[in-house]
């Protein structure tokens, strides 16, 4: 299973960090983020999976293929930020954290105007 995996990998990785804390703490957020990048490359490996799965959603849903990309993109950036942000306020930089959360916020606003703009524009043609 590989949520075990995961799970193994996060918690040696937070038992050899532990130590480092207290003597050499750069190196001990070196190896918090090395774990935190071997799981986001693992997460990453899963993505052809969810791929292939909205590919076959498209051809059995009459649902213009864009907006589910728009979801996709949409999730997408959520993760990325989501880790971005969580590695900068691990490292102490949470203000830069706050940042990557806002932009990220503020981008998927950006991606999903197509979608609002259709919604609005159906909701229009029933008045």
């Amino acid at each position: 299973m590989d949520i075990l995996r995961i799970a193994v990998l996060g918690i040696a990785g937070v038992l050899i960090a532990l130590p480092l804390r207290k003597e050499k703490g750069e190196y001990s957020t070196f190896i918090s983020m090395a774990v935190c990048i071997c799981i986001f490359i693992y997460i990453v490996t899963k993505v052809e999976t969810i791929i292939d799965f909205v590919k076959r959603l498209e051809s059995m849903v009459a649902v213009d293929g864009s907006y589910i990309a728009l979801v996709i993109k949409m999730v997408g950036i959520t993760y990325v930020a989501e880790f971005a942000m969580n590695v900068c306020k691990d490292a102490g930089y949470g203000a830069i954290g706050n940042q990557i959360e806002m932009f990220a916020k503020l981008s998927i606003l950006v991606v999903s105007i197509p979608v609002l703009t259709a919604f609005l524009e159906t909701i229009g043609s029933f008045l």
